[in-house]
């Protein structure tokens, strides 16, 4: 038995399947870890949300940007972008029950000695806080209220976390940390303009994984979302977006030994630019 932890896949199907045959992935003895935005850039977003529902328990995945940007589209929230390619899950016979099952996945996930997460934690969080928030935010994406809590959940304010935060200010601190951050500066304030190079941060801010006493440094933390980052293995950190739909790589890492498995992706049509 091996548990494998999966970069984006955003709508890489065939990249997917390509992997899943490097690593020999026997579905009765594995399991898959995915960090997020299993769909859209990609071509069949809808093959991909298939594939990791039909696994049951024996895949794990959290959610990404891309994946709420989905389903809030879908509940009427969130203006459809001019690069997005979902539109198979939602010309989809199942449409419903694919949306149905991806808004019930988990913001975070801890286990075995990681937590995986999409984007990153803020500094002041430890895993055990952040696990706690992500529970606040999943108990609101599954709750019969959660069209309300969608068409609040927009904007990058406030840009930094308070522990007097309360109501949908509160909640959408946690997911754009969760799920769209990259750099922030010394007092934990997210900056969301820079997408690039680490070398290319904005004056004064730094990777969110670099923030001095960062509280969540004692767990290996699993993400992605960063694909100008890109693959990038340390001992508390594993980085796994290695722009699969922007051409470049598909990359897996066995958590038992870290063994590091790739395959190379074609560019998607809509991947215009590195995000």
């Amino acid at each position: 038995m091996a548990t494998y932890a999966i970069g984006d896949v955003q709508g890489c199907f065939a990249a997917l399947e390509q992997l899943l045959d490097e690593i020999r992935f026997d579905a009765a003895r594995d399991r898959l870890w995915f960090v997020g935005d299993l769909v859209n850039r990609g071509p069949q977003s809808a093959e991909v949300l298939r594939f990791v529902k039909s696994l049951g328990e024996g895949a794990v995945t959290v959610l990404g940007n891309h994946d709420i940007h989905l389903f809030a589209h879908v509940a009427g929230y969130g203006k459809k972008r001019g690069e997005d390619s979902f539109g198979d899950v939602l010309a989809a016979p199942d449409r419903d029950a694919l949306i149905e099952w991806l808004r019930m996945r988990p913001m975070m996930h801890v286990e075995a000695g990681y937590a995986m997460v999409h984007a990153g934690l803020l500094p002041a969080w430890s895993a055990e806080e952040a696990r706690e928030l992500a529970a606040e935010v999943e108990a609101a994406f599954r709750g019969p209220d959660y069209r309300t809590f969608l068409a609040g959940l927009y904007g990058s304010r406030p840009d930094r976390w308070d522990d007097a935060l309360r109501g949908i200010d509160r909640l959408r601190v946690v997911v754009n940390a969760m799920t769209r951050m990259r750099f922030v500066d010394a007092n934990g304030v997210m900056d969301f303009r820079a997408k690039g190079e680490v070398e290319n941060a904005p004056h004064g801010y730094l990777p969110w994984f670099d923030a001095p006493g960062r509280a969540s440094a004692n767990v290996p933390i699993v993400c992605g979302h960063w694909s100008a980052l890109g693959l990038l293995i340390r001992p508390d950190l594993l980085a796994l977006d290695s722009g699969c739909v922007w051409g470049g790589r598909l990359t897996a890492v066995r958590l038992e030994d870290r063994s590091v498995i790739q395959v190379s992706c074609g560019a998607a049509p809509n991947s215009k630019r590195r995000r």
